[in-house]
């Protein structure tokens, strides 16, 4: 018995992924899903309480370990000597995305969900909020700097919004594009470093 319900579990989340992949979350029917795990609609309601249920089972771990990493990486750079982090600008952030590009790859489809199919779920938000964070970062990050004599120019928060949210768009384009894993590393260094010149420029460091 709990082998068959295990296979029913298996062959639900199956018909989900594959139904989100193609139509994506606000499109996606849970009429076909059901057909296609062989399940009635009462059948699925014992293991999800609906589409969005559903949804998370396949992505919510994903979608945690990705904003682990990241966060992380913050609290790495945080933790250094406020005269050492000038010096590390960058770092911790080519760190953290290679682990983030490194964990995608192993779990595409799952991201693929995310960023690109997630539209009326709670994820739609999921790269706003790390933009969100990358912001409120990048601004203590400035006034320690002013705080050891760097000129450096008041900057609005929707510039700085604007920057952080095309560094995250541009990175994870790789997903939208379903580019390779080797064309991907190749294409976030140079993406990378573009970004990290631009805000050495404007910080004067």
């Amino acid at each position: 018995m709990a082998n068959e319900e295990s296979t029913t579990l298996q062959n639900i989340l199956a018909a989900g992924k594959e139904e989100f992949l193609e139509k994506g979350f606000k499109s996606a029917s849970l009429r076909n899903i059901v057909k296609t795990a062989g399940v009635t609609t009462g059948a699925f309601y014992g293991y999800f309480s609906g589409k969005e249920a559903l949804f998370a089972a396949l992505v919510e771990e994903h979608a945690t370990a990705i904003m682990n990493i990241f966060m992380s990486a913050q609290e790495d750079f945080e933790m250094l000597d406020e005269k050492e982090k000038a010096n590390h600008m960058g770092i911790e952030s080519r760190k953290s995305i290679n682990s983030i590009i490194d964990y995608i790859y192993e779990h595409f489809d799952e991201f693929k969900l995310i960023i690109c199919k997630s539209e009326g779920t709670c994820y739609e938000n999921f790269v706003h909020n790390m933009v969100e964070i990358e912001v409120a970062e990048t601004f203590e990050f400035i006034k320690i700097l002013k705080k050891q004599g760097y000129d450096i120019p008041d900057m609005e928060k929707e510039v700085c919004h604007m920057i952080a949210s095309g560094m995250f768009t541009g990175v994870l384009e790789l997903i939208e594009h379903d580019m390779k894993k080797e064309n991907a590393k190749k294409y976030v260094s140079t993406f990378l470093d573009f970004y990290i010149a631009g805000w050495s420029k404007i910080l004067g460091i």
